[in-house]
């Protein structure tokens, strides 16, 4: 009988992810619609120039022909509260590297003018703007990086600093005149990882109304695919406690139905000869085996309840699922 009220709360959320990068297809956009999850971020880049980004659009505008009864191109957070008045799950496009503007910064706007949303400065290498969580040293924030950050919050495209390092993120933090989000990462003192972040960034990030997406994503977590749900919800506690409830959300980092190839592709681009394993190694090379509870975006109601479970309010939880992602976006997507 307890399960049937959650069930209910679970349906009536906007429920958001911060982020996801699944092998797009009919079944996928019916397993999110099955979740209850009302928007996805999307990303359609990893080391795609101009011309291929373009092509990722244009894939994306045949799923959105092909598939109209389920999803929905976001292209202002007005389009989230009408995606949830549809019943649609709202499609949301980010880059997860600034490979879309290559060096020229007029690109940020053409972009943006594509319904680029978010973009992160860097994945893992030093990219053209900062420097990648992955390098020695940290730089930080380039000259390029400054001009860069200034454009975006111009336009209305969100700073990502999911896999940049810590000088970098705090840099572009402070530099950025918009609050800025790491869209999928989580707590270094939960899992020491590099992708993960440090309370110092993570407080910077919330002081200065910037947003934190929770990855689910195996190698983000303490014990890996074997984290439970109530090592997760303590975490969120945890960092919420840091951070502000008001300044936290999801970002799952889902990667479903994608084969090594992609996984390659990512770690690897076109910039080695050699296999980089990332955050794997040569013996564990493979995607993660994911979560017992979090399989795929069916699961998001276990969440929910596991939030619920954890002693947070009916509406703690709906900021965390997703309250707290449309309140950042609704001023961020709006050009100065």
């Amino acid at each position: 009988m307890q399960q049937q009220p959650n069930k209910n709360l679970h349906n009536d959320l906007i429920v958001i992810d911060g982020l996801q990068y699944s092998n797009w297809n009919r079944a996928i956009f019916e397993q999110l619609h099955q979740g209850g999850v009302t928007m996805v971020h999307a990303t359609i880049v990893y080391h795609e120039q101009i011309r291929e980004t373009l092509l990722r659009i244009a894939e994306w505008n045949r799923h959105f022909e092909q598939n109209s009864d389920l999803i929905m191109p976001v292209k202002s957070a007005d389009d989230i509260r009408l995606a949830k008045q549809r019943g649609k799950v709202g499609i949301l496009f980010g880059a997860q590297n600034c490979s879309p503007i290559e060096d020229d910064i007029g690109m940020i706007e053409v972009m943006r003018e594509l319904n680029l949303m978010i973009m992160q400065l860097t994945y893992n290498n030093q990219s053209l703007l900062a420097c990648g969580c992955y390098e020695a040293e940290d730089s930080g924030v380039t000259r390029f990086g400054r001009q860069a950050i200034k454009e975006m919050n111009r336009v209305g495209m969100v700073v990502d600093m999911s896999h940049s390092g810590e000088r970098s993120t705090l840099e572009a933090i402070e530099i950025s005149e918009r609050p800025i989000v790491i869209s999928h990462a989580n707590p270094n003192s939960f899992h020491q990882a590099k992708r993960n972040k440090s309370n110092r960034v993570l407080k910077a990030l919330g002081e200065s109304g910037g947003l934190l997406g929770f990855s689910l994503y195996p190698f983000h977590l303490k014990n890996g695919p074997d984290c439970t749900l109530d090592d997760f919800c303590d975490m969120v506690a945890s960092t919420a406690d840091l951070m502000g409830i008001d300044q936290v959300g999801i970002g799952t980092d889902l990667c479903q139905q994608q084969p090594l190839s992609v996984l390659e592709w990512m770690r690897n681009g076109r910039w080695s000869k050699q296999m980089d394993y990332g955050e794997g190694s040569k013996a564990n090379a493979d995607w993660p085996k994911p979560l017992s509870w979090f399989r795929d975006s069916r699961d998001f109601p276990n969440i929910t309840n596991g939030l619920l479970a954890r002693g947070f309010s009916p509406e703690e939880v709906a900021k965390i699922m997703g309250r707290n992602w449309l309140n950042f976006l609704d001023d961020a997507l709006k050009p100065h």
